[in-house]
């Protein structure tokens, strides 16, 4: 019950509404009790089992004893003056009113639990959703999208579904059982002994069965994540699959993937409905028993019982199977739940390295220089960079060019810190990034990368995106500054115009200007651009660099290019292979040295 535990501590800002439930059902269980016992006297009446009615009027105190006496003599005096019909007319009227009130309390009962329940599941997505924002980048290098995804909504779904609606029942029917027992012990406390033997073997027997069933639910949340990651995946990939009629190769994977799925569902699904029914039958086989057990004592005339209180003694021990089968069935769906809060459980207790240092200072302005001393790191014990020495100094455009996978993009990446490095330092004006706030180091920087991040929102809000209360005129200017606004003029409702998902309404050149134009509003000191021209035409390279040169103007840039005559201005290229840098220089000085950059220059001249 550890996943139940961590799952209500979630519940801890709802405990008003948690103790409201709880006095509102020990009411219902009050009630419901009350009701079955006003019965009794009238039926020892009604068999002529009370040969001597009350004709006395009792003293009044306040004792249990006082309230049966007062009832049995009110019940004596009907019968006396009218008959037992009337008598069983007032008990009947009584027993209805018990049952109304019983009833009013349930559903406040129900109606704050549910707003528990819902409040809960509210808390547990918004504590997700915050989860995966501050988690660093090197964390969904090691998951699945879809895995992820699954976590997020279709366990959460499942807590809430298996642990949640179960609240009710997990707070219910302990108070129904504990206040039934008490009621029996009162009653005949031989009896109830010989009952509370024969129960817990039925509680072992589910609570068996519940452990199995989180185990298959545990398998079963797994492979919807297997299932959600193959729907991301084909989403993603549509325009390969189509292209190289991989639809039966790639449906034959899902329905695989699918079938295993289902088949897991079934096994769980055939030990969860058989928690009801075998719970049932085994209070039902201790019932028999009991009626047998003690119906013999009484017909023998070795029980104080009379046939009445047999009669509501075994009423009240029917009514204790119910919450006993509700309860041990609520159990075993319960652990069935478990596994999916497992599974957020892990996502939520995922530790995450790149934070602020505890005494965090900030930069108000970036002034001087930023540094890279004797920088190292690595991917899973594989070198990435390798002792990178270099100082840029503000206001100076630094290139980096070089093969794939020999560090470019990691080198921009550990200036924001999405990665920490592992060895050295990076200073910003004298300062370790790792002294300032993330807020306040990423605050510095503008990014703009190959692929175009967008969202399915309008223009307005993408170029915003991450500017509080950016005016419509200074998105309009940034927009104009990275050519974009006259294509955003063209569209229908301008920049209200939606873009769809990942801005798959507009060219890849109009998503490319968008990422700059953002850059542009933010107004950073700092410039990263990942290759952020190579997935274009010529026709919108020459407008997005045009815009890119517009944005660098007056700012301290680093980038990574693909095409050399993009990054012929740079005040300095560095030419990185392995992780480490090879060559540094000016374009014409790096030509001249006749190196890595010259080759890599006469290539793109000759593929030309």
């Amino acid at each position: 019950m550890k996943s139940f535990a961590k799952i209500l501590k979630y519940a801890g800002g709802y405990k008003l509404y948690a103790f409201i439930n709880i006095f509102c059902n020990i009411l219902s269980v009050v009630f419901e009790l009350l009701s079955v016992m006003l019965f009794i006297p009238f039926l020892n009446i009604l068999f002529n089992q009370e040969s001597v009615p009350i004709t006395t009027k009792p003293h009044f105190s306040f004792t249990k004893d006082y309230i049966e006496a007062y009832y049995n003599y009110s019940l004596g005096q009907m019968v006396a003056e009218n008959d037992k019909v009337a008598a069983l007319l007032f008990v009947c009227v009584l027993v209805g009113i018990l049952f109304f009130l019983k009833n009013v309390f349930r559903y406040l009962a129900l109606y704050y639990i549910s707003v528990l329940r819902t409040g809960v599941v509210r808390d547990l997505r918004k504590k997700i959703h915050q989860k995966t924002l501050v988690l660093p980048l090197s964390y969904y290098s090691e998951q699945r999208k879809g895995d992820i995804m699954s976590r997020m909504t279709a366990d959460v779904q499942e807590v809430e579904w298996s642990i949640l609606n179960s609240l009710e029942l997990m707070f219910r029917e302990p108070i129904a059982v504990i206040l039934s027992v008490v009621v029996l012990v009162v009653m005949n406390a031989q009896l109830t002994l010989f009952a509370m033997i024969l129960l817990p073997v039925s509680g072992l027997i589910i609570g068996q069965l519940g452990k199995s069933l989180k185990r298959s639910s545990t398998k079963v949340q797994d492979m919807m994540g297997m299932i959600l990651s193959n729907i991301e995946e084909t989403l993603g990939g549509l325009r390969i699959i189509k292209a190289f009629n991989a639809e039966e190769q790639v449906g034959k994977k899902f329905d695989e993937i699918n079938d295993a799925h289902t088949q897991l569902t079934l096994k769980m699904a055939r030990k969860r409905d058989s928690a009801s029914p075998l719970s049932e039958f085994l209070g039902t086989t201790v019932m028999v028993t009991l009626a047998y057990y003690g119906g013999s004592l009484v017909l023998a005339g070795d029980s104080d019982f009379s046939g009445g209180e047999f009669f509501g003694y075994i009423v009240v021990f029917a009514r204790l199977l119910t919450p006993v089968k509700s309860f041990s069935t609520a159990y075993a769906i319960v652990l069935k739940g478990a596994a999916s809060a497992d599974r957020i459980e892990e996502v939520l207790s995922a530790k995450n390295n790149i934070i602020d240092s505890l005494n965090p200072k900030e930069i108000k302005e970036f002034a001087n220089e930023i540094i890279y001393k004797d920088v190292q790191f690595s991917y899973e014990n594989t070198p990435v960079l390798d002792h990178i020495n270099i100082t840029i100094k503000k206001g100076k455009t630094i290139a980096l060019v070089g093969e794939s996978g020999g560090g470019k993009s990691t080198f921009a990446d550990l200036l924001p810190r999405f990665y920490d490095l592992e060895k050295g330092e990076i200073l910003i004006d004298g300062i370790n990034i790792k002294e300032l706030t993330i807020k306040n180091l990423r605050s510095l920087m503008g990014i703009v990368t190959q692929e175009s991040i967008l969202f399915n929102d309008t223009i307005f809000n993408n170029i915003a995106l991450g500017t509080e209360k950016a005016t419509k005129e200074q998105v309009i200017e940034a927009a104009k500054i990275a050519n974009a606004h006259h294509f955003i003029m063209d569209m229908e409702n301008g920049y209200e115009t939606s873009i769809g998902d990942r801005g798959s309404k507009l060219s890849g050149g109009q998503r490319q200007r968008l990422s700059i134009a953002r850059a542009v509003l933010k107004n950073p000191p700092i410039l990263i651009l990942d290759e952020a021209t190579s997935a274009l035409d010529t026709e919108s390279e020459k407008l997005v660099q045009d815009a890119l040169l517009k944005l660098m103007e007056n700012r301290t840039s680093i980038v990574i290019a693909h095409r050399l005559s993009t990054i012929q201005h740079a005040d300095e290229i560095l030419v990185i292979q392995k992780g480490k840098i090879v060559e540094r220089g000016t374009h014409n000085e790096l030509l001249k040295l006749s190196g890595v950059y010259k080759k890599l220059s006469d290539l793109q001249s000759f593929s030309k």
